[in-house]
């Protein structure tokens, strides 16, 4: 597949097959992640593959017990660290652990849907109660969760706004 083909295609996948995953191809997947960019090359981040099921239980039950996560063979743990991250001056953002995490788990997808490999991005979670299960500790914390395998059912397109209500050229 080309980028557009995968980026145009992927889905949020809420269904897995038991199903593991090669070694080799989550190698492949995690050097998509190591490579991606980060704010002065600073890659304030480590990541963490859960597949140990009792832990992605765990784990669904502090995501307010989405339970499909821990059907997903793995669940990828994305850590970041404020004090490793760039300091922007003069801009909005200050975390920027969080946009450089989010951008190697956005390669990570794309990278995983190119081989049928789904994944989905999991923000409503009891983070600290997640950190202590895994042994995540100041100044680390947990930016967001992926819980990946190969999909058992894909969603259908769900619609998206118009470029003319997203973009403008110039001025805002």
């Amino acid at each position: 597949m080309r980028v557009k083909e995968i980026i145009l295609s992927r889905r949020s996948i809420r269904a897995f097959k038991p199903d593991p995953v090669s070694e080799e191809d989550i190698k492949e997947l995690l050097l998509c992640l190591q490579n991606a960019p980060s704010a002065s090359n600073r890659q304030p981040w480590k990541f963490i593959v859960v597949s140990d099921y009792d832990l992605r239980v765990k784990i669904a039950e502090y995501c307010f017990k989405q339970m499909f996560i821990a059907e997903a063979p793995y669940i990828l743990v994305g850590v970041g660290n404020a004090s490793d991250a760039w300091r922007g001056k003069g801009t909005f953002v200050k975390n920027w652990e969080i946009v450089d995490v989010t951008i190697a788990l956005d390669h990570f997808t794309l990278a995983a849907w190119e081989k049928g490999i789904g994944t989905c991005w999991i923000g409503a979670m009891d983070d600290k109660s997640i950190a202590e299960l895994l042994g995540i500790s100041d100044p680390w914390h947990i930016v967001a969760l992926m819980p990946f395998g190969y999909p058992k059912e894909i969603g259908s397109h769900r619609g998206r706004k118009s470029l003319e209500q997203i973009i403008s050229y110039n001025h805002f």
